[in-house]
């Protein structure tokens, strides 16, 4: 009767931890799922889900642009479906990712951004929402010349074949807008 227990137990403690995990990533969902308990805004990036071949393109100090970097851009649920993680893997060696997590009280998601190109012991953080088809996120910064502003970034013509997103500097009124990258990404398909 005390090896039958023994056995009852570990296998409710067993049941009880994994379903701790139903939402992570798995075979059946290798990029996670979103949890029913997670705010709504969890899908916001849900277009973004899974793997895309992406061109990325900075601009130069003239003012042309580089050439077109390639690179994969993967995203996937995490935190058991409450947060979403992104990572870029680049064929130049510049690998980047950001945790992204909807904060309730301020109704705003907020992307904590690294990167290899340049660690930090504070990451940049960048905040906003989702506004009509587009979800917009902004971080002071200012201009070269001092003038104060934000770094803005926009993902937009968000799909299933996938989506683009532009990283621009504006001012206080946005009514100055210069953008500095752009990537361009289509669904990987298997």
């Amino acid at each position: 009767m005390k090896k039958l227990n023994s056995i009852i137990f570990c296998l409710l403690i067993s049941l009880t931890t994994y379903g701790q995990y139903d939402y992570e990533a798995s075979e059946e969902f290798p990029f996670g799922r979103p949890n029913p308990e997670a705010p709504e805004q969890i899908k916001d990036y849900q277009a973004m889900i899974g793997e895309c071949h992406c061109k990325s393109s900075t601009r130069n100090q003239d003012g042309s642009w580089n050439d077109d970097v390639d690179m994969i851009w993967r995203w996937k649920y995490i935190l058991n479906g409450m947060a979403i993680q992104d990572e870029t893997l680049k064929i130049d060696g510049g690998h980047s990712g950001s945790i992204r997590q909807f904060v309730t009280d301020s109704s705003r998601w907020y992307v904590h951004w690294f990167s290899s190109k340049t660690p930090s012991t504070k990451f940049p953080v960048w905040e906003g929402n989702k506004k009509d088809d587009k979800i917009i996120l902004y971080k002071t910064q200012k201009a070269p010349n001092g003038t104060d502003g934000f770094f803005r970034l926009t993902f937009y013509d968000m799909s299933e074949t996938g989506y683009k997103w532009i990283g621009e500097w504006v001012d206080k009124t946005e009514s100055v807008v210069f953008p500095t990258w752009k990537i361009n990404c289509v669904r990987k398909r298997e």
